[in-house]
């Protein structure tokens, strides 16, 4: 099965249960007198929005390279874990507002409407739920290296933390009772920091990789490595390298032996990149500047 076709059928499986999960937690909300719950059925419809902004985005950054976009479409991914981020961010401040104007409601409305044993059995299924889609689609992103996948992945898994904490404030109301019902609004509040601070790294790292942040030290580390198995290159300098979606770009420049053949050092190179593309995947973008050594500033031809 190819990247993606993996990345469309879980990202379907996952659009399937938002939208359950969505439509259940809603109505117990509802009939639950739950603010939590409300709440979580939210940040489930925003993961079954964000679901669609993958399937899209993801469709887009897999056509191959053509005249205006000659390092190909990958981008589009990582724009698309950008989009999911700035969902949360958003979904995440709404109820944050709507949670504190409920607690400062019941500060001084002592007699609130309790919450119902629907609502937490709601949340109690939604955990599960949501566990379940979060494994299955971290594990496919990582086979695939999906950055927006895994964006969505942690989406899932923000939406079982939310049900925790939902859980928890319904349970509490419901065990302890009277004033301990404004336990439920606090959860919900509690959910919103959950889908804050999950937005804000997501939104951090999209934003890096668009304004071509490096690759990791030890990857690069691993570069240098691969290059230095090969005992004709030397003085390996300007690298750079960064990420275009799910593939690696890399630059260098590297010296060889003044006297060796154009046919020789192609071949080196070319080697080189085989290996470079066996390491970091059969897409992986390689530019290879070869100069003669140096000696005292100076190029030598033999």
């Amino acid at each position: 099965m190819t990247r993606e076709k993996q990345i469309i059928r879980i990202t379907l499986w996952g659009s399937v249960v938002n939208l359950a999960l969505t439509a259940m937690k809603f109505v117990a909300g509802v009939f639950g007198h739950s603010a939590a719950m409300i709440a979580d059925s939210v940040h489930s419809l925003s993961d079954l929005l964000t679901d669609f902004v993958v399937l899209l985005f993801v469709k887009i950054s897999n056509r191959p390279a053509d005249n205006d976009h000659p390092y190909g479409h990958g981008k589009y991914e990582t724009l698309a874990t950008a989009i999911v981020a700035i969902a949360l961010l958003v979904a995440g401040g709404v109820l944050a507002a709507e949670s504190v104007k409920k607690i400062v409601h019941a500060i001084y409305v002592p007699d609130l409407v309790m919450p119902k044993r629907i609502a937490l059995w709601a949340a109690l299924i939604s955990i599960a739920a949501k566990e379940i889609i979060y494994w299955l689609t971290i594990r496919v992103s990582r086979r695939v290296q999906s950055s927006a996948l895994e964006a969505n992945a942690w989406h899932h898994r923000t939406d079982a933390l939310s049900s925790v904490a939902t859980a928890i404030g319904i349970g509490g109301a419901l065990l302890f009772g009277g004033k301990w019902a404004i336990l439920d609004p606090i959860a919900a509040l509690l959910v919103s920091i959950f889908i804050l601070v999950a937005a804000a790294k997501l939104l951090h790292e999209a934003v890096q990789e668009l304004m071509e942040k490096r690759l990791p030290e030890e990857v690069e580390q691993q570069i240098r490595a691969i290059v230095a198995e090969d005992n004709e290159m030397s003085g390996l300098h300007q690298l750079r390298t960064r990420r275009v979606g799910n593939t690696c770009s890399i630059e260098m420049h590297l010296r060889m032996p003044g006297d060796i053949s154009l046919y020789e050092a192609h071949r080196h190179s070319m080697l080189l990149e085989q290996r470079l593309r066996d390491r970091f995947g059969a897409d992986t973008l390689i530019s290879i500047h070869l100069e003669p050594l140096k000696v005292n500033g100076t190029y030598q031809t033999a």
